[in-house]
């Protein structure tokens, strides 16, 4: 991750109150080349995330979804490999670390993080839950010469296979 995030979107954490604050941000042009090569990707079409942000007596709540949409390369074959990304936001900033570390939650809960300083970057939020729905092997449908699916490696490993002949 670069010291300058590529895309920002800052709040001050003392002037976030008790009422819920509803923003949607939408990366721009310069913003989303940046994301693509941070990330690996082809191209980012599009990158927006409705959030919500709100004080609480354990820390500060964002929530929502963030959308992408763009071009990946397969890894068999580097051709462009389409995404639609979605994916939920549930954090919650707290001003010191939990006892113990990181806290256990469940599925339904919220990711728990440190708040370092003033500063909560909305737009570095979306960016990584973002990155956390891309696919990591993106491949295309059609076969490439050369590659087999994990299905045919684990059928060629058979000590039958020999006995099977095409």
């Amino acid at each position: 991750m670069s010291a300058t995030p590529e895309y920002s979107h800052i709040l001050r954490a003392h002037e976030i109150g008790g009422v819920i604050k509803r923003l949607m941000l939408e990366t721009n042009d310069s913003e989303r080349a940046a994301l693509a090569r941070r990330f690996n990707l082809l191209a980012l079409d599009q990158l927006t995330a409705a959030l919500e942000v709100k004080r609480e007596a354990t820390g500060i709540r964002i929530t929502g979804q963030v959308h992408g949409a763009g071009t990946q390369p397969c890894v068999a074959s580097a051709e462009p490999v389409p995404f639609l990304v979605t994916e939920r936001i549930a954090l919650l900033l707290t001003p010191e670390t939990p006892p113990g570390g990181d806290q256990e939650l469940s599925s339904n809960d919220l990711e728990v993080e440190p708040l370092v300083g003033d500063i909560v970057d909305l737009g570095e939020i979306a960016a990584q839950a973002f990155a956390l729905g891309l696919d990591p092997y993106p491949r295309l449908p059609v076969r490439v010469p050369g590659v087999i699916s994990e299905d045919e490696a684990i059928a060629l490993r058979s000590p039958f296979a020999v006995l099977k002949k095409d």
